[in-house]
């Protein structure tokens, strides 16, 4: 009788520490993955509401024509719109080869004071590829036209 008791006491231990080892495991993919997921949102969604100057997302819509002016270095302002709001966005570094005005891109970064400061700017890799995100906050603002074949 003592072993079966034995048994039983070993069996709810082995299951109390699966349980355990499963919680903190599945807190530590929630940490993890809380960094590596960046939100998308439209220029109208953040005028709409803004997110905290710490959080990193994404935004995508067109480059304003006539907004891209190049600063002192490396530094660069240019306006992104999806045709209901614009937001300014300042990025230091290189841009893509194939960032030019009136164009698609999306860029990662946070919104402070006003301005989108980027910390990754990415544009089309060619004539007819527009990111999904991109096209949908888009055709909700009325502005998209598709691509000529």
């Amino acid at each position: 009788m003592a072993l079966k008791s034995l048994k039983k006491k070993r069996r709810i231990q082995v299951v109390a520490l699966a349980a355990v080892a499963l919680t903190v495991s599945t807190v530590l993919i929630g940490i993890a993955m809380k960094d590596g997921i960046n939100l998308f949102r439209s220029p109208s969604q953040v005028m709409e509401a803004p997110p905290a100057p710490n959080e990193v997302f994404r935004i995508g819509g067109l480059v304003e024509e006539g907004s891209l002016l190049r600063g002192a270095g490396t530094e660069i302002h240019f306006s992104v719109t999806d045709g209901g709001a614009t937001l300014p966005v300042v990025f230091k570094g290189v841009l893509p080869d194939l960032f030019e005005e009136n164009q698609g891109t999306v860029a990662t970064g946070r919104y402070v004071n006003g301005v989108f400061e980027a910390s990754e700017v990415l544009a089309k890799h060619d004539e007819t590829y527009m990111p999904k995100e991109v096209v949908d906050a888009l055709k909700e603002q009325g502005v998209y036209q598709e691509p000529e074949e």
